[in-house]
Order: structure tokens, then C-alpha cells, then sequence
């Protein structure tokens, strides 16, 4: 397991902790929840009970002292409760707020508002009177009890809202460390080059002044010392705004594949479809794209073993802005747990590989050049399909028929 899976993991590990302790506290807030609904539901029926005696005590029985102990413990709990004789009609009520000024018709509209409520929420308590039928008190949770209900789903909110948060950090700052290694490194490459560079282009100057070595060793050396200037161009180019020009997609695309055909195995085979319109543009830093080019067919060189055929269709939608390039391959494919991990730093299926090409790759498309690359399809035994996405400018129906 790489450095990069361990780290996913520990993010996963701690996310599911996380999970656990929420729902954790979810089922223990709901455990108190209920126990505190069936006190609250107890000192209701008490006081249902308190009601019944003193509207059946005979006249002159002194129950006021009882009656007010009984209130004022449902009164702490500040429990809604109303109170509906045998005809129906609401006649005591505890804990019912009204707004100040209130008018008495607007009271009792808050009263039976209530009342339809409370009937939906609790079943009722009868309180049998004596000769006349049941009365019926009726009730709402206590506004502690209202809270506690919504705490541990707030609670679950605001702590899957933090931890998203810490991810969103934790991401960023992986991805600024990444930035300055990756920046470093290839500023660092490019610095390193640059002397023996300039010796070797000194070396060539002086073959070419011997008459006794022959001018072609001077020629391949010249063809090597440029292509080395170019990856130290690549190199410096990471990290720094690159200068972006007007190409013609097909163009390059072309071009660098007919260099690269001549660098490869003489037994892989390149094939190139071009079905963009004629002179079709991409704002692009040609170094930096014909890179990406090179590091997904180098990969797909390797996957084939060196002896196969790549594929290279370049098309666009109508009336769009994409541009598509499509790479395909006739290699060994790959899974899909590898097709998820593919451009993760460090990540390689080669035992002498980096894990650096398709990473880069991917940086160099997204980052300066605001487009997209993935792997579109890949079946074990049949091959790979890399596709690359870019914005290019819109071409009306109009253009289309000019082309």
C-alpha cells in the first residue's frame, strides 16, 4: 500500500469514527428523550387525576393546596395542556402562551389551534366526572423536550458539517504540499540541466569544427541536446504561468505523434483520425500538451508490451466548445479499482515506474489548461481509452457549412 492509499485510508477510518460517535449519540439523546416524554406524560396524568377529584370532591372539601402542588409541577415542566369537558368545549388550560393584547376571539383561535394539535400528538387522558361522562385532557411536549428531539439530529448536522469542512481543508493543504514539491522538483530539474546543457551544445560546436569527426555524430548529438532543452523548457514551465498561443489541435497532435512514432517500438503501430473542422484552435502551451501526449502513449507502449496499435481520434460535438482526444490502445487494460487510482501520485502498475506521468499529465490539462482527462473505457486483455477534453471556441452552423 503507497503513501496516498494509507492517507485515504486514515481519512476513511477517522470519517467512519466519526459516523459512529454521531450515531451514537443520536440513540443515547433519544433514550433520554423518551424517558423524559414518559415523565412528562405521568405528571399529565396526575394532574388529570388531581382535576377528576376536585371537580367530583363534594362542596367545601378543602383540595386547593393539592391542586396548586399538582399545577405547579406541571408547570416545571412548562407541559401545554388544555382541558375539554364532556360537551367538547376547552375549559382549563396551563402553559398556553398568548401574544400581548391579544383579543379574547384570537385567544381561543390559538386555543383550538392547539387543541387540533395536541389530539394528533398524544392520546388523550379522561377524567371520569361523576354523573356527567368523560372529560378529556389533552397535550403537547414541554419546549425542553421539543429541543432535546432536534438536538442530536443538529448535533449530527453541524458534526458531519465540521468534518466536511476538515476535509475540505485537509484536501487543500495536501494539495498546496504537493504544489511545492511538484514546483520545487521540477524548478530544481530544470536548474540542474541547464549546465550540462550548455557543454554538451559547446561539445557540438567543436565536432562540427573538427574535420576529422564526422559530421553526423555532430547532427545526433545536436537532435539529442534539443530534445533535452525541450523537457528542461517542460520542467521550468511547472509551477509558472506558461504562455498560452492559438494552436491548431490536429496540427500538433499529429505532428508530435509522427516524432514520437520514430521513439517507440518499430512493431506499435499509430493511427491518427482527424474529425475536427479544418484550422479547429485550442488557446495551449504546445510543450506542456505535446507532454501529456507523450506520458498516455509511453504508458500505453509499455501496457502493449511494445508490440501493438494506438489509436488517436480527435472529434468535437456539434455546437460545442469541447475538442476530444481520444488514445486508445490494444494493451492489457486495467480494473477499475487501478482506473480510480490511475493518476494518483505515486501510483504505478510498473515495477520500475514512478507513478509521476499521469499524474502530471492531469495537473497540466486541469490546471493550465482547464480541461479534463480520464480514462474513458478499459477492458483486461482488450486495451485502454484515455480521453482528453478542451474548451476550444464555438463554431455556428454557418462556419460548419464553410468548412
Amino acid at each position: 500500500m503507497d503513501t496516498y492509499e494509507q492517507k485515504s485510508l486514515f481519512k476513511y477510518v477517522i470519517a467512519i469514527i466519526l459516523l459512529f460517535l454521531s450515531i451514537g449519540s443520536l440513540f443515547y439523546t433519544n433514550y433520554l428523550v423518551d424517558k423524559l416524554e414518559e415523565r412528562e406524560e405521568r405528571e399529565v396524568r396526575l394532574y388529570a387525576k388531581s382535576l377528576q377529584y376536585a371537580i367530583n370532591s363534594q362542596p367545601g372539601e378543602n383540595f386547593t393546596v393539592v391542586m396548586e402542588v399538582i399545577e405547579d409541577a406541571v408547570n416545571f415542566y412548562q407541559i401545554p395542556a388544555i382541558y375539554v369537558d364532556q360537551n367538547g368545549f376547552p375549559q382549563e388550560k396551563i402553559n398556553m402562551k398568548f401574544p400581548k393584547n391579544s383579543s379574547r376571539k384570537e385567544q381561543e383561535d390559538i386555543v383550538n389551534k392547539s387543541l387540533a394539535k395536541m389530539k394528533q400528538e398524544h392520546p388523550a387522558i379522561p377524567v371520569e366526572i361523576t354523573g356527567l361522562g368523560k372529560g378529556y385532557i389533552y397535550y403537547s411536549n414541554s419546549f425542553l423536550l421539543t429541543q432535546l428531539r432536534l438536538y442530536p439530529f443538529i448535533s449530527l448536522f453541524v458534526m458531519l458539517f465540521i468534518g466536511y469542512l476538515a476535509y475540505l481543508a485537509f484536501s487543500s493543504a495536501r494539495k498546496a504540499e504537493q504544489n511545492r514539491v511538484w514546483v520545487g522538483l521540477a524548478k530544481e530539474t530544470a536548474h540542474q540541466l541547464g549546465t550540462p546543457l550548455s557543454s554538451l551544445m559547446a561539445w557540438v560546436e567543436y565536432f562540427r569544427s573538427e574535420p576529422s569527426i564526422d559530421p553526423s555524430i555532430a547532427e545526433e548529438i545536436e537532435k539529442d541536446v534539443i530534445r533535452l532543452e525541450m523537457i528542461t523548457t517542460r520542467f521550468s514551465n511547472i509551477g509558472s504561468v506558461p504562455t498560452m498561443k492559438e494552436e491548431v489541435v490536429a496540427d500538433v497532435v499529429s505532428n508530435f505523434i509522427s516524432y514520437l512514432e520514430k521513439r517507440v517500438s518499430s512493431k506499435v503501430k499509430f493511427y491518427v483520425s482527424n474529425e475536427l473542422a479544418n484550422g479547429q484552435t485550442v488557446l495551449m502551451n504546445k510543450n506542456l500538451f505535446e507532454w501529456v501526449i507523450e506520458n498516455i502513449c509511453k504508458n500505453a507502449v509499455d501496457a502493449m508490451a511494445g508490440v501493438g496499435e494506438i489509436n488517436v481520434i480527435l472529434q468535437s460535438p456539434p455546437l460545442t466548445k469541447e475538442i476530444r482526444i481520444d488514445i486508445s490502445d490494444s494493451g492489457k487494460g486495467m480494473s477499475k479499482a487501478n482506473m480510480n487510482k490511475i493518476f494518483n501520485p505515486g501510483f504505478s502498475t510498473k515495477k520500475r515506474g514512478w507513478g509521476l506521468g499521469l499524474t502530471l499529465a492531469k495537473r497540466i490539462i486541469e490546471n493550465y489548461h482547464s480541461g479534463k482527462v480520464f480514462v474513458k473505457s478499459s477492458e483486461i486483455g482488450k486495451g485502454t481509452t484515455f480521453r482528453i477534453i478542451l474548451n476550444a471556441k464555438i463554431i455556428g452552423e454557418e462556419e460548419l457549412k464553410k468548412v
